[in-house]
């Protein structure tokens, strides 16, 4: 009998021993992680420190996470400087989530809201089951979207935005040219310059001339057939995302006083004097007020969400060689969770 005591007694110090530690240890998440830059093959699926938010910060149980060529970019070392770190990174800047915990400091949130959020290049984090946001990078989650086709909105229609609306003043009654309407970009900034009154021609490949127009746009050319300064006359404004001899080919087709925004290249001064026009090259910033205006849009029915393929969050390599090929329609989106009902 007292063999029996001695050995239930044991048990129950290792049983509580065991709940102590589970109770101390650090809370875990899993994540795609890079321990070093390069190709898509440094990507690993890990278990990670759950973060923890700061009095300023919001966590989110993220439910699916855009992914993004900038993402791919970052992976490579293109900006292998400060603040971007290699021990050990968490990429992607898109989330759809609900929010988990909120700092001492927000006001805007609480647990239990579904949101969606541009994640700074700085902080990062999406591609992992919790991430931080904070008031100045999150809005509510459009009650229209899924929480996949939410991940799919913000740094892209964010970009549009900001190239359209921010730097080149796009009005109503005016002309802009899309360079790439089917990507990413394209497909929000054909439906807000629609939204905005403004007429489109916008450029594709041959396969996606139908889904220019059903965007909205006015004019379709297919870039593989014509050559689009041919059609292309006096816009007031040139959206472009491809550069190099597209961006060169667009100084001219812009009437005098009107604005080219590049996304991917720097604008040639000398390209603007000679054609008396004005230009930017644009790098997006997080913008809640911003983001929530599109979600309005959105849940209004101006603007619908493409989004071409999802992936676990275990296939994020797969995901990112398929943005990585230039000829992804719409949105490539990780699935991390299912959607809360």
């Amino acid at each position: 009998m007292q063999v029996l005591m001695s050995v239930l007694q044991f048990v129950s110090i290792i049983a509580f021993a065991a709940t102590a530690v589970a109770e101390t240890a650090e809370p875990t998440m899993k994540a795609i992680v890079i321990h070093e830059f390069g190709g898509p093959e440094v990507l690993k699926y890990e278990d990670v420190p759950r973060p923890e938010p700061k009095d300023d910060q919001i966590l989110v149980r993220v439910v699916a996470a855009g992914v993004n060529p900038v993402d791919g970019m970052i992976r490579s070392g293109m900006f292998e400087t400060k603040p971007y770190r290699t021990s050990l990174m968490i990429l992607g800047g898109d989330i759809a989530g609900v929010v988990e915990r909120v700092g001492s400091k927000i006001t805007k949130f609480k647990t239990g809201d579904p949101v969606f959020a541009y994640l700074s290049l700085e902080n990062n984090g999406g591609y992992a089951q919790y991430a931080l946001t904070n008031a100045r990078e999150a809005a509510p989650k459009p009650k229209s979207l899924t929480y996949t086709e939410a991940a799919a909105v913000p740094i892209v229609a964010l970009t549009a935005w900001q190239a359209l609306i921010d730097a080149a003043k796009l009005s109503a009654g005016q002309t802009v040219l899309i360079h790439g309407g089917s990507g990413g970009v394209g497909t929000f900034a054909i439906q807000i310059a629609k939204a905005r009154g403004a007429k489109v021609i916008a450029t594709a490949s041959t396969a996606n001339q139908d889904l220019l127009k059903q965007l909205g746009a006015d004019v379709a050319i297919d870039y593989t057939k014509t050559k689009f300064e041919n059609v292309a006359k006096n816009v007031d404004v040139v959206l472009d995302s491809v550069g190099k001899d597209t961006l060169a080919r667009s100084y001219g087709v812009v009437k005098k006083g009107g604005f080219i925004v590049t996304l991917v290249a720097r604008v040639d001064q000398a390209e603007l004097d000679k054609h008396g026009i004005h230009g930017a090259s644009l790098s997006v910033e997080p913008n809640s007020n911003e983001l929530a205006e599109i979600g309005n849009l959105i849940d209004e029915k101006k603007i619908r969400v493409i989004v071409s393929q999802t992936f676990p969050l275990s296939e994020a390599r797969k995901a990112q060689e398929q943005v990585a090929t230039g000829h992804t329609r719409g949105k490539i989106v990780l699935k991390i969770a299912e959607d809360p009902r």
